[in-house]
């Protein structure tokens, strides 16, 4: 292209970065309950228990899984942004991989990042 941004490359950069700061904020909640042990009770509502006997998870698993949706997503947050700029064809398509855990979105990231390769410096 003579310099102008495509549209796949710019929704898969953009989608990238979407659901790498959702997988963050994902993350980190489950690694802040499952690192703490917060109860999921407020005032007034019924007690629902602690989120292990809700899902049935061992703490050290939530939290490795927390930790890793966190690094993932930062991958995500990164590669999108390299896309972006039309910098690293490789960054870009890694970070569009990262984001694949959130199901559709990463997959279309994945699939808007690869038929836009020609668009990279």
């Amino acid at each position: 292209m003579s310099g102008e941004r495509g549209g796949l490359l710019s929704a898969g950069g953009i989608l990238s970065i979407t659901v790498g700061a959702a997988q963050v904020i994902i993350g980190g909640i489950i690694t802040v309950i499952s690192g703490f042990n917060i109860s999921l009770w407020l005032p007034g509502l019924p007690y629902f228990g602690d989120l292990f006997d809700i899902i049935g998870a061992i703490p050290t698993v939530a939290v490795i899984t927390g930790i890793s949706l966190i690094v993932l997503g930062i991958i995500a947050v990164v590669g999108g942004t390299a896309a972006m700029k039309r910098s690293r064809f490789g960054l870009a398509l890694s970070g569009a991989i990262c984001a694949l855990p959130s199901g559709t979105l990463g997959v279309l990231a994945v699939i808007f990042v690869s038929l836009a390769k020609g668009e990279f410096k």
